[in-house]
């Protein structure tokens, strides 16, 4: 691959944006060792001047959380007609968004721990509708993902579990809380890397843990036999393609006892700072850092099938394209594309 001019987008408006940093500059000197030239770009105020004005080849996405995580970025990027690294608009939204995601899951028999969702308007009285779903369970935002998640034990910390995640979205989910091997799966365009195991049986499950966890030791590959270790792979390969994800990807199990298997959620933009799960993943599978990094650009496109071409030059000062419609296809004419 020629050397290119590649805008690192880092940062991000979500409850836990301190682990973008790390892996924005990590990406960033992986590039610039490989040769490309590179812009550091944070996900913050007038994005779109700021990339119009960078003039990029293309957007190499690592911020965590929203909105550089659920698709808004992304959705930014198609507009420009920047290819970018990573999951499309929709993907990116349904694989961040946990009650559509575990929608998408239960279409598609892919085992997901039972859960329910809560509005802003039941927190109230989420103690009498919780009835007999049990405990211990899960709390989590519906959206966000680096903030606002709880283990709760028993009906009086339910409430107060509940009012958390509604500070970091206006939708909660409450999911059965099941003990098991929590097991990290790596891919890459949509092929298995490999898998890790990340939490012993029973650990906390919240997000602060695991971001601890992100930086253990692990047991790669995981401590399972070899006919489950496929069958955890497998599972994890149709997750992350019925939610249509694509580029590095990374899907979270749990694995019980008993040897059944649960979906958690897909991340569509994980971490990948050297000491991250997926690098170590794919270390395992032979690929070193900066090899890791430059495959992941490769895979680098935009996603959205607008029926739109790219005119004339833009004017030199601000590198901005003018779109012209293409030949309008026949009506029912052709697939579409997801």
């Amino acid at each position: 691959m020629g050397r290119r001019r590649v805008g690192v987008l880092l940062g991000g408006l979500s409850a836990g944006p301190a682990l973008s940093p790390a892996t924005g500059e990590a990406c960033a000197e992986a590039l610039e060792r490989l040769g490309h030239d590179v812009v550091r770009i944070p996900v913050d105020g007038d994005l779109d001047r700021t990339l119009r004005q960078a003039r990029l080849d293309v957007a190499f996405l690592t911020p965590h959380g929203r909105p550089g995580v659920g698709g808004c970025v992304q959705g930014l990027l198609e507009l420009l007609r920047i290819p970018y690294t990573g999951s499309g608009v929709l993907a990116s939204a349904l694989a961040t968004d946990r009650l559509k995601a575990k929608e998408i899951f239960r279409l598609h028999n892919i085992p997901t721990p039972p859960y329910y969702a809560l509005g802003a308007a039941e927190a109230t009285r989420c103690a009498t509708l919780h009835g007999s779903f049990g405990f211990p369970a899960v709390v989590k935002p519906r959206r966000e993902g680096a903030g606002g998640v709880s283990i709760v034990h028993d009906a009086p910390e339910l409430p107060v579990a509940v009012r958390e995640a509604l500070r970091h979205d206006d939708e909660v989910l409450v999911e059965r809380c099941i003990l098991g091997r929590e097991i990290s799966v790596g891919l890459l365009d949509g092929r298995v890397l490999g898998a890790i195991e990340v939490a012993p049986a029973g650990e906390r499950r919240d997000r602060r843990s695991k971001d601890a966890l992100d930086r253990s030791d692990g047991h790669l590959p995981p401590r399972l036999s070899p006919t489950r270790c496929r069958c955890v792979l497998a599972l994890a390969e149709k997750a992350n393609r019925v939610l249509g994800c694509a580029g590095a990807a990374r899907v979270d199990l749990l694995v019980t006892e008993g040897d059944n298997e649960y979906v958690l959620g897909v991340n569509p933009l994980p971490g990948l700072a050297p000491t991250s799960l997926l690098p170590r993943i794919a270390a395992g599978a032979g690929y070193d850092y900066d090899r890791l990094i430059e495959a992941i650009l490769a895979g680098a496109r935009l996603h959205a099938g607008t029926g739109w071409e790219t005119a004339a030059p833009a004017p030199p000062a601000s590198r901005a394209k003018v779109l012209v419609p293409a030949r309008r296809r026949a009506i029912g004419g052709g697939r579409h594309s997801g």
